[in-house]
């Protein structure tokens, strides 16, 4: 990723689990409202390409989600979900998320995301929204690690029972 002004990246997480089961959790769309405090609703083909519907509690109305719009951009099994908007005529905002797994061992990673804005309102969107994104998706990186790990824990007692 390119060091930009624009670009806001969550905590990093360590955690005890497989990359390729997070990576099962990324992409179990219907399961994100168990878990997720940020992206509390996400539907998906998960096909390149496809539009990826967000919906995001709105910091501005409580109680009410945001309804966001983008496509799919990678689908880099298990070390890359990435998803995008693009600038149109009738809303010049663009953007760019990706989620990052980073095996460290058979039974680790290393999660975090980034948001990078961009087109000529990344200025403005970064001003106005730049430390909310930050904080939402420092918040799925906590949230991903507490889930994972807990899931981990379970499938691997759930084998030796």
């Amino acid at each position: 990723m390119p060091d930009s002004p624009y670009l806001v990246t969550s905590d990093k997480v360590e955690i005890d689990a497989p990359a390729s089961f997070v990576w099962d959790i990324l992409i179990d769309l219907p399961r994100y409202p168990e878990w997720n405090p940020y992206t509390v609703k996400v539907e998906s083909t998960l096909r390149l390409g496809e539009p990826v519907n967000l919906y995001l509690p709105d910091p501005t109305r409580n109680g009410e989600l945001l309804h966001v719009v983008e496509h799919l951009a990678a689908f880099d099994r298990p070390t890359l979900l990435s998803w995008e908007m693009t600038a149109t005529a009738d809303n010049p905002d663009a953007a760019r998320r990706d989620q990052i797994i980073e095996p460290l061992g058979e039974a680790r990673c290393r999660y975090h995301s980034t948001d990078l804005f961009l087109g000529p309102t990344a200025p403005t969107v970064m001003a106005q929204h730049g430390e909310w994104v930050r904080q939402g998706f420092s918040a799925i990186a906590h949230a991903l690690k507490q889930r994972a790990e807990t899931l981990y824990r379970e499938a691997r007692a759930a084998q030796t029972a």
